[in-house]
């Protein structure tokens, strides 16, 4: 085994740079271009989260510092109790509790606006293996949603978990083109808003 030796070093010129991080090129895609190219994978990337006390400008710093429109809402990883979107933080929900409880909004917490765990859409994995990034599309559309989770059944060796996430923006950037949602009211009461 041959010892140690410093290796040799330089004086910086001031023409040096720093190098500067790229982010991963989004390859374009069709709407027949397989659904996997656009889910965001998280054995893959790891998933940005907050707490359910967390305030909303806390979350929304959290978002901007992660660079994502959503986060998982978590007591304790790997479970979570819901998610909170960029939607969330000045919608609808934030504004009625404001106004329901008689507090200003940097009063908010995460769980008074997130979406709990019972009311999220979800796909199932292995259903992606034969869809296209226009059936992803027609569900985000039908379902009037900015992001579906993607669950995995669970294995001998895996509990049942979200394995990914599909998001309207992603699909958008790598199409280059928007996709147009409706929103649709998914409870009695958001109905009977809407009706008002």
């Amino acid at each position: 085994m041959r010892p140690n030796a410093p290796l040799a070093t330089f004086r910086v010129d001031p023409s040096t740079l720093i190098a500067q991080t790229q982010p991963p090129a989004s390859t374009p895609v069709t709407l027949d271009a397989p659904a996997i190219r656009v889910m965001t994978d998280l054995t893959q990337v790891k998933a940005a989260t907050t707490s359910p006390g967390a305030g909303l400008h806390q979350a929304e710093q959290t978002m901007i510092h992660q660079g994502v429109r959503m986060l998982f809402v978590v007591t304790g990883l790997p479970s979570f109790v819901g998610l909170i979107t960029t939607t969330d933080l000045a919608g609808d929900r934030a504004l009625r509790t404001v106004h329901e409880r008689g507090l200003r909004h940097d009063e908010l917490t995460v769980a008074d606006v997130m979406t709990p765990l019972d009311s999220l859409d979800a796909i199932e994995f292995e259903r992606l293996a034969g869809a296209t990034v226009g059936d992803l599309v027609a569900t985000l559309q039908r379902h009037g949603r900015n992001h579906l989770l993607v669950v995995e059944r669970a294995t001998a060796t895996t509990p049942r978990r979200v394995r990914g996430i599909v998001s309207r923006a992603q699909i958008e950037r790598q199409l280059g083109q928007p996709i147009v949602l409706n929103e649709i009211a998914s409870t009695f009461a958001e109905i009977e808003r809407a009706l008002v």
